[in-house]
């Protein structure tokens, strides 16, 4: 009886660890064949760069940027001259709740972001908004991004400083103005806060270039930062 016992209890942990494995490698994209299938399509536009010019200090900055899944946002600013480092994290709530098993429950008010690290001698604000919006994300898709569903996959931004509020707002009127897209902006501007991923997130596409989310959803995006930005690109 008690042996009978173990097998079952074996049995059912090892299904559960099963499912927190699988849960682990689907943490962005569970519905990859989902309706959307085509939400990224209208990612890669030739798009006018920010007019107002931005004045920065010279030494090392950050900017955090939401745009659904941070695998892809995180694997296209990693390629960008001038940037340094890349995080991916949790933005908009408290530290204690930047947790991937609570955020993707959709009751925490966090947003996944990547922070990054940049030389403004080398790549400027600026760009760093031009490549967000024309090929990081949709930024008109409310609270989703391609098969991603939810408020923590908006699009958003975290302004470090008065400076980059300032640029970020004044793009989006920009952007708004001369209608690239169909349906209006829906990207906010919300308070600065940044709290690292877990370390299995971090680096997510160089350590898993053949996951199938990672080939449907973010590669592209890779395709067309060479396409539209090959000066930016080493």
């Amino acid at each position: 009886m008690m042996k009978n016992r173990y097998r079952v209890t074996k049995g059912i942990m090892h299904m559960l660890n099963a499912g927190l494995l699988l849960g682990l490698v689907t943490a962005c994209g569970a519905d990859v064949e989902g309706p959307i299938g085509n939400a990224h399509a209208t990612e890669g536009l030739r798009i006018a760069a920010p007019a107002e010019r931005i004045v920065e200090p010279k030494t090392q900055q950050v900017a955090v940027f939401a745009g659904g899944c941070f695998w892809g946002v995180e694997a296209v600013f990693e390629r960008v001259k001038g940037v340094t480092r890349v995080e991916s994290g949790y933005s908009g709530d408290t530290k204690a709740t930047a947790d991937y098993n609570l955020v993707s429950t959709g009751r925490t008010k966090h947003a996944e972001t990547v922070r990054i690290y940049y030389d403004p001698l080398r790549v400027s604000y600026n760009d760093l908004l031009h490549i967000f919006f024309s090929v990081v994300h949709d930024p008109t898709q409310l609270n989703r991004q391609g098969p991603d569903r939810g408020a923590h996959y908006r699009t958003a931004i975290f302004p470090a400083n008065a400076g980059q509020r300032n640029a970020a707002s004044a793009y989006i009127a920009q952007l708004d103005k001369a209608a690239y897209w169909k349906k209006p902006i829906v990207t906010k501007l919300e308070p600065f806060s940044f709290f690292p991923a877990e370390t299995y997130h971090q680096d997510f596409m160089a350590k898993n270039s053949r996951h199938p989310y990672i080939v449907q959803w973010d590669k592209p995006k890779i395709a067309n930062l060479k396409r539209l930005f090959a000066n930016h690109v080493p």
